[in-house]
């Protein structure tokens, strides 16, 4: 019999039971099985008993995680190893980056060679700028085995970089390694570290070891003698991390942490820039209105990081490419906005507000399609001087 397990989704009030490849076995198991699970947190394996009848027993999230991890011919992975080979992988390897990715040769290239000499890279930048985008994007050009994990959304750092002990009526009680465990024991893997800065200081310091050169290991308890995990020759680790002030919901990254990286910081992208992303993103969208789209952003960065500015944070890629496809669906400009930009200012203050400042701009552009009138330019390049 094939060994199948199933994780349980919640929707609504029904619980569902899918394998890692998304097939549905919700009917062939009964409602309070799938409900156990679901409250204790655990996955579901197909078992068979004596008698030859099936039953579903109650197994750790880890074992499910790792039934629909790909398996990997790590010996069929060619990785240079020639100096010159190497040199010509680096700078050929811009023709590798997916036009959708707007990033200058230069720090492509440094990011490439920091993956093929085994680095740790930390992707730094403001939201939406592009920054797992260009990692997920570098893991394509190696064609090497990968893993993704976001530590943002970790809410036990033990459990998911290192596992957990569990008691079985069958197998007693047993230690069962976090996915974690096994992307580290894989040669030449890429593992993204996605949302570093709003990771758990306990994750953290259980990176620590296995980030440092002099190290890379990972101690599976804190107990002295404890087993230790080696990480794996080839695996190069890449991080994406908001650094600054303004993203409140992120830590102060430890200093130690960052030291063990490579900074690779991504560029904001000016308006013509993000007009040419924009364009090739949806071609059949008029040209002007993604122009328009791509100026009221670049204005409200402008304005942002000017001393006297009337806004607090300027509008991200990610927020234009979410507006541009509003406009691919047949929204129009203003309805776009009023569900994707105004959401992310302050009302407060009235005619004052960073609100009202963002629509006066944005209803500039739905008037007439132009901003002329709106600003006096030689105010904000004179605001900008002292920025």
């Amino acid at each position: 019999m094939n060994n199948v397990i199933v994780k349980i989704e919640k929707t609504g009030n029904r619980y569902n039971a899918f394998d890692s490849d998304g097939e549905k076995f919700t009917s062939k198991i009964s409602t309070g099985t799938r409900k156990k699970a679901f409250k204790a947190g655990m996955a579901l394996e197909k078992r068979e008993g004596k008698t030859g009848k099936t039953y579903w027993w109650k197994v750790p999230m880890s074992e499910f995680e790792a039934s629909s991890v790909p398996e990997f011919d790590v010996s069929s992975i060619e990785i240079p190893s020639d100096h010159t080979e190497v040199l010509n992988f680096i700078h050929d390897s811009y023709k590798l980056k997916p036009k959708g990715l707007v990033m200058k040769e230069l720090k492509w290239k440094y990011l490439v060679r920091s993956a093929v000499r085994g680095k740790n890279i930390l992707m730094t930048g403001p939201a939406g700028c592009g920054k797992t985008m260009a990692a997920k994007s570098l893991v394509n050009s190696l064609d090497r085995p990968d893993f993704y994990f976001n530590l943002g959304a970790t809410q036990d750092p033990r459990s998911s970089l290192i596992g957990n002990t569990h008691f079985d009526k069958e197998k007693g009680t047993y230690f069962s390694a976090s996915l974690f465990v096994t992307a580290i024991q894989t040669p030449n893997a890429v593992i993204l570290l996605d949302e570093l800065s709003r990771a758990h200081p306990d994750a953290w310091n259980i990176l620590m070891t296995v980030l440092d050169s002099g190290q890379r290991y990972l101690r599976l308890d804190e107990a002295d003698g404890a087993e230790t995990v080696n990480v794996a020759e080839g695996v190069t680790f890449v991080a994406t991390a908001n650094i600054g002030n303004e993203y409140t919901s992120t830590r102060v990254m430890d200093k130690a942490l960052m030291d063990r990286f490579i900074i690779v910081e991504m560029d904001v992208l000016n308006d013509e820039e993000e007009h040419g992303l924009l364009s090739y993103m949806f071609p059949h969208v008029d040209s002007e209105l993604l122009k328009s789209v791509a100026e009221i952003s670049h204005l409200t960065r402008t304005e942002s990081k000017s001393d006297a500015g009337k806004i607090s944070t300027g509008i991200s890629t990610r927020t234009s490419v979410e507006l541009s496809g509003l406009l691919y669906d047949g929204f129009a400009l203003d309805e776009a906005a009023e569900v994707t930009i105004y959401p992310q200012y302050s009302d407060d203050g009235g005619v004052d507000s960073e609100r009202t400042f963002i629509k006066q701009l944005v209803q500039k552009y739905v008037s007439d399609g132009s901003s002329d009138d709106l600003f006096n330019e030689e105010e904000i390049e004179s605001n900008n001087i002292g920025a």
